[in-house]
């Protein structure tokens, strides 16, 4: 579905990725895990389009991406939840939701992805009259998810959904990740909690300073040794 070819991408004199080979097929949760500055938002930006790559090409279903606008890859079906969840804080929770869907004017279709995204999580469905601004840290992560699946989309990436959430709502977002690929979106998962990533994921990716270190089946990633010391707390 998507891959990324001798992608090298950075800010300025910056390299912040270095020549990566990366690639997503149908059905998959891939995650990407490493430190901070590893270059994993860095990849998901260059996938839509935020920040341009300086060599190398962006597939996505066969067809060359890097010089698309994001407005247009987005309607081509990608859909980005952003680090830090971005919600319009004066809007209520549907208008949000709605926002999602600003490229398409179908309302019966815009009718049945709310319903899905309240079913997804119900708690939005009893907050829907409630401005973004005052939800908590999860509500909030879940209405940045709910908004990026009004666009109906066909891969669906996640900066950092667990970021700064209590526990039980971490729980809550990796099963709503689970379900959202059982309903047959392909997702790309950036995430610092590496031990939920790969848990919940088919294929992983670890980066390290703009470089791809490990890459395979999660399962097997999980039980590298240099993984399980650096980001399991193992060995």
């Amino acid at each position: 579905m998507l891959e990324l070819k001798n992608v090298s991408s950075g800010y300025g004199a910056i390299e912040a990725l270095k020549k990566i080979d990366l690639r997503i097929d149908q059905g998959e949760i891939v995650t990407m895990i490493g430190a901070n500055g590893a270059g994993k938002s860095t990849t998901l930006r260059n996938i839509t389009g935020l920040v341009p790559v300086t060599s190398g090409e962006i597939v996505f279903e066969g067809r060359v991406i890097n010089d698309v606008p994001t407005h247009k890859i987005t309607a081509s079906g990608i859909s980005m939840v952003p680090e830090g969840r971005a919600v319009f804080a004066n809007l209520t929770v549907a208008e949000n939701l709605e926002m999602g869907a600003y490229l398409r004017n179908d309302r019966k279709r815009n009718a049945r992805e709310m319903d899905r995204v309240f079913s997804l999580f119900p708690r939005l469905a009893e907050r829907r009259k409630q401005s973004g601004g005052t939800l908590s840290g999860g509500e909030q992560q879940m209405l940045a998810i709910g908004r990026a699946l009004m666009t109906g989309p066909r891969l669906l990436l996640l900066d950092e959904p667990s970021l700064g959430l209590a526990p039980l709502l971490v729980h809550t977002i990796f099963e709503a990740i689970d379900t959202i690929n059982h309903e047959g979106t392909t997702i790309l998962l950036v995430e610092q909690n590496a031990m939920a990533a790969l848990k919940h994921s088919h294929r992983a990716y670890v980066l390290e300073t703009g470089s791809i270190v490990v890459e395979g089946p999660s399962e097997q990633v999980a039980g590298d040794p240099r993984v399980k010391e650096a980001y399991l707390g193992e060995g």
